[in-house]
């Protein structure tokens, strides 16, 4: 069986998970997480490279141990290491760790003393009413197990950001019509901008719990209620978006708030600084022995620890502390920022609006300037333009500038890069435009090596200013083609080539880990809605929550640049070539 990438990463995750159980030492633990993310996003198939006999590439935070480890399971398939520690600790016994409420002291206790060690035998052992009577459990903390592991049951379908959103603006548009309630944030991997959400997960600022959760269980969305109380329910809704709520004094809020939106990973991270210090974070506030010292802001929670706020986008634990400590935080785009937009349809290929529409749409949404970027020839289905119809619409285009300066439109087109990196149109036709956007929409199944060839030698044509979702995956229908992510964003930046983050929410490419590596190697990245009618200018909040969860600055986005300092960097590739 080939070993790859992400298989060696899921050993290196499996073994920080038992040791964590274990109580190993906190950075031996950090150390294996760190490891297990950087070879997940790692360009490269390493187990490829060492089995070629290649020598390893240096990796961040990857030394001899952890080197040699990694060469073990690339080339057995399996880590000696591991095998030892499921000696003391089964497989299965991880999986627990998914359960909110139970940490690795909680695991340990449940294993010793009813020796669970699968989420079947934990829902069994809360069932039977074996678990309240265990040290450091009790009543309620059994009923909350029994009732996150149903939770878990159910939250294995996932929703796209952009489905999600529209129920949780109606919600919290409801519940702030409660008589006593103060704020109202959906918090969880929503408020984080992931991708996808398993839940919502709505925080609340009350001077009456019972009041918000009556409410809140008798909305007319919902389908099913899976558990009520006084400050705390869980329903699920018509769509099958299961809410959870929790309602806080609004001394607390902002520890709520932060608990609730994680990620876990940064959650304990936070904790661990606190308790260095002799405190304790939990949703209640920040504590030093029982006084209450913080809790109402999140602001004042990471004031307790001596960091600055970090915005909930970096909260992943992949350096935003060390960032935070260091006083390097990025300074995150924000909507505000973007100027224009460079990559649209009209109606002329497969867009739904005129181009005089998405002029005035873009213009309404405050964009300065707009490329119309139509498909070519080579996307039938999409009536792509050929040379002839290309030139027509510059010349609308031209005429649409003359008559309107409150946005200049911008000539480009999305012209399919072919299996062989050639692009659709010839030169004769892409020379006078503005831009042009580079797409594969065909062939997605070639191998790695192929694929990513092909999108090298795209890159390298005098003509390509802009690489459109520079990995063709669709978000839960289509995965991404394989390619070398780090030679494409390497390539790009010697030819003076920009990467794109198409924020259409099926789309969000790049990734958050392909901005932040684009990012490093200074390639600019444009933020682009692929409207497709002028009600899609919306799209570009989702790229720019993508965007900020790849730590990108006003600085790292090329359509945060007024038109007169962009159009030197379109004519960029040229100049490289």
């Amino acid at each position: 069986m080939p070993v790859h990438n992400a298989d060696i990463a899921a050993v290196f995750g499996e073994i920080a998970d038992l040791l964590e159980i274990q109580g190993a030492n906190a950075f031996r633990i950090r150390a294996y997480r760190n490891a297990a993310r950087t070879i997940n996003d790692y360009g490269r198939d390493l187990a490829g490279l060492i089995n070629r006999g290649e020598a390893l590439p240096k990796l961040p935070g990857i030394g001899a141990d952890l080197s040699a480890k990694l060469e073990e399971i690339a080339r057995t398939g399996h880590s000696v290491f591991l095998d030892r520690l499921h000696k003391d600790w089964p497989a299965a016994i991880t999986a627990l760790l998914q359960i909110p409420g139970l940490g690795p002291k909680r695991v340990k206790i449940l294993y010793d003393n009813l020796h669970v060690r699968t989420l079947e035998e934990l829902d069994a052992a809360v069932r039977a009413g074996r678990v309240a009577s265990l040290p450091g459990f009790g009543p309620r903390t059994e009923a909350n197990i029994r009732q996150a592991v149903a939770a878990h049951w159910s939250k294995a379908r996932r929703f796209r950001l952009a489905f999600a959103e529209p129920y949780a603006q109606a919600l919290a548009a409801y519940l702030e019509q409660t008589p006593g309630v103060r704020q109202v944030v959906v918090a969880g991997s929503f408020r984080r901008r992931q991708e996808t959400v398993g839940d919502l997960d709505f925080v609340v600022a009350a001077a009456s719990g019972p009041a918000v959760t009556k409410r809140f269980t008798a909305y007319d969305e919902v389908s099913e209620i899976l558990s009520g109380g006084t400050t705390r329910a869980s329903v699920r809704l018509r769509c099958g978006l299961q809410v959870d709520l929790r309602v806080v004094a609004e001394e607390s809020y902002g520890a709520a708030l932060h608990y609730f939106t994680g990620s876990r990973a940064h959650s304990i991270a936070v904790r661990r600084l606190a308790q260095a210090r002799g405190l304790k974070i939990n949703e209640y506030g920040v504590f030093r022995g029982k006084a209450r010292i913080a809790g109402a802001t999140e602001e004042s929670v990471y004031a307790a620890i001596d960091l600055p706020y970090i915005p909930p986008e970096l909260r992943e634990d992949r350096g935003e502390i060390d960032a935070a400590r260091a006083g390097t935080l990025p300074l995150l785009v924000e909507r505000r920022d973007l100027c224009g937009d460079l990559h649209s349809h009209t109606a002329a290929s497969d867009g739904r609006d005129s181009l005089e529409d998405m002029a005035r749409a873009a213009a309404l949404q405050g964009l300065r300037y707009l490329a119309i970027t139509d498909h070519s020839r080579h996307l039938s289905v999409a009536h792509g333009l050929d040379p002839r119809r290309l030139a027509q619409q510059g010349e609308a285009i031209d005429a649409w500038n003359a008559a309107h300066p409150e946005i200049t439109l911008l000539k480009g087109i999305e012209v399919d890069i072919l299996e062989d990196g050639s692009l659709d149109l010839p030169d004769a036709a892409l020379q006078p435009l503005d831009l042009v956007v580079g797409a594969i929409h065909s062939r997605f199944g070639l191998s790695r090596a192929r694929q990513t060839e092909r999108i090298l030698r795209a890159l390298d044509h005098p003509y390509l200013t802009l690489l459109a979702h520079p990995t063709g995956r669709l978000i839960g229908s289509r995965e991404a083609y394989d390619v070398d992510m780090a030679r494409i964003i390497r390539k790009a930046r010697a030819c003076g080539c920009h990467l794109e983050l198409n924020a259409q929410p099926e789309r969000l490419d790049l990734t958050d880990v392909h901005c932040r590596m684009a990012r490093d190697e200074g390639v600019a990245v444009s933020i682009d809605s692929d409207a497709h009618a002028g009600a899609d200018f919306r799209f570009l909040e989702y790229g720019i929550g993508q965007a900020r969860r790849g730590w990108l600055e006003r600085r790292h986005v090329l359509n945060t640049r007024t038109l007169a300092d962009l159009r030197p960097l379109l004519r960029q590739a040229q100049a490289a070539s």
